[in-house]
């Protein structure tokens, strides 16, 4: 049977409408996820098992014989037996618990089945379905869960025998989307636009057998869209080793789901704060290098700054802003013969002073800026502030027209207005993509203008980056209201540390009598 991808999604929405008695929206995906990644596993196991079945049939084999032929030749991963020794002995299949749906006490069985899937399969789905407390009868009723359960069951069997990897990784996309698109701001923490992921992998270009590496990596989707880049353009996307690291456990499992239904293995995804506990080290302790590096970190989060961390080239981020700490972790974490990266941040880290502004002096010293790419505003579920796209190199690096220089593009009018935000076309990521390549000047008439400004011209503005200073088009463009508060609070904040230190001397002086 040809399953469609409108089928697919139709149903696995379906599934999902069901909890709209139970809880909001944005809180289907830590429901919905594990669920259809388990019945992929044991529609996966069960289908690999009729084969086996089929083609041993003359063999004479104990149950434990049978298990152990049948996992050293044919499965790939196991789904054990659950309660074994006991009348209700049965595997932690999703059939085997759906038969169970009218009984009392169906998220434990759930949640029984699920840890025992992953402590079958430590080195592939340790921690992989998170914490897991939709499984509590106080979170999710079981009649609920079972409802779910029942809808999602009317979806065909996703194994490859049924349905194609991309039709698979397909619907678990549509899903990640219709979520954020129902979820409001939570939606960020775990999903960026797909036509933003796509422009700046884009523009970084991976080749067959890079290593691929996103420090804030959600569900996942930079690092499939890399090897779905490859596999459009003629290469080998299974060759790419993906990985990324992801602070919230939950999430994290998401994107390890997401990786493995699009049938991508080669990938490792660990949990924790990158900028705390970068958990990809080489031996000696000092973060490993990658060849791509992409990131779409959370916009100023205030966190504790380093002491002492090599990374912190130019300056410690300030604790109200960890942005450009995101952008040095990325920097030490580029491999230092063709290492080269791409982040998503909020026009804020173009302009900011103090810490952040002897930061980028010392970016723009070394040479490691390619390119700032200025995109529309409202194109964020989390956000509807403009937002940019810095493209960085390792030392060196830069070929000879690109060096001792930072290429400036202005794609701030290139969108298309749609029910909840702006949306980049297919035509919008070939036109920014193709003018990142020629890096000539552009006279904006198609909502489009680049130039390469020299080191000097922007030393000479004090290492600002703003893309107004170098492009006309864009100095309107910026003067969004987001933008403008960035500005005022950076302003009132100096004003304010001014003031106090010039009532300090005056008040030391035997001067009263000044107020704010």
């Amino acid at each position: 049977m040809v399953v469609t991808q409108q089928e697919i999604e139709n149903r696995l929405w379906d599934a999902a409408d069901e909890l709209r008695v139970a809880m909001p929206e944005a809180q289907y995906s830590s429901v919905v996820f594990p669920l259809m990644f388990w019945k992929y596993l044991s529609d996966t196991w069960e289908h690999t098992h009729q084969i086996f079945l089929k083609e041993n049939e003359d063999l004479d084999l104990s149950a434990e014989e049978a298990d152990e032929v049948e996992y050293s030749n044919y499965q790939t991963f196991k789904i054990p037996f659950i309660f074994p020794g006991t009348v209700a002995e049965r595997r932690a299949s999703w059939s085997s618990i759906l038969a169970t749906v009218a009984q009392h006490g169906l998220g434990q069985r759930v949640r029984a089945s699920l840890q025992a899937i992953e402590s079958a399969n430590p080195d592939k789905f340790s921690r992989l379905f998170g914490s897991m407390t939709w499984t509590s009868e106080t979170v999710l009723p079981g009649e609920v869960l079972a409802s779910v359960m029942r809808a999602m069951d009317r979806t065909p069997k996703m194994h490859e025998g049924n349905m194609s990897h991309d039709v698979l990784g397909g619907a678990y996309e549509y899903l990640l989307k219709r979520f954020s698109d129902g979820s409001g701001t939570r939606a960020g923490q775990f999903f960026t636009p797909r036509e933003v992921v796509e422009l700046i992998i884009e523009l970084l270009d991976p080749k067959n057998h890079e290593s691929v590496y996103d420090p804030t990596c959600g569900s996942g989707g930079m690092l499939i869209a890399a090897a779905n880049f490859l596999k459009t353009h003629g290469g080998r996307g299974y060759t790419l080793s993906l990985n990324g690291q992801e602070a919230v456990t939950d999430t994290a499992g998401v994107a390890r789901m997401n990786l493995f239904m699009h049938n991508l293995t080669e990938f490792k995804v660990e949990v924790g704060d990158t900028l705390r506990d970068p958990r990809f080290k080489k031996p000696d302790g000092s973060v490993k290098q990658f060849d791509v590096i992409v990131a779409n970190p959370p916009y100023s989060l205030k966190w504790k700054p380093w002491t002492n961390d090599p990374r912190a080239i130019g300056g410690v981020a300030p604790q109200s802003s960890a942005d450009w700490a995101f952008v040095q972790h990325m920097i030490a974490s580029m491999d230092p013969k063709k290492g080269r990266a791409g982040v998503v941040l909020p026009h804020g880290v173009l302009f900011r002073v103090g810490q952040e502004a002897a930061i980028r002096r010392r970016v723009l010293d070394d040479d490691l800026l390619e390119a700032v790419i200025g995109l529309p505003s409202n194109l964020f579920y989390n956000t509807t502030i403009p937002t940019c796209i810095l493209v960085l190199r390792a030392p060196g690096t830069k070929t000879p027209e690109r060096q001792g220089g930072v290429l400036f593009i202005d794609a701030s009018t290139r969108f298309t207005k749609a029910k909840n935000r702006h949306l980049l076309t297919a035509a919008d990521i070939t036109d920014i993509v193709t003018a990142y390549h020629s890096g000539s000047d552009g006279d904006g008439e198609a909502g489009l203008s680049a130039r390469f400004v020299p080191a000097t011209e922007i030393a000479a503005n004090g290492f600002d980056l703003n893309i107004g200073r170098y492009i006309k088009q864009a100095a309107a463009e910026q003067e969004d209201l987001g933008t403008l508060i960035d500005a005022y609070n950076i302003a009132r904040a100096e004003r304010q540390k001014t003031e106090q230190r010039m009532l300090a001397v005056l008040s030391a002086a035997g001067i009263e009598g000044f107020d704010e």
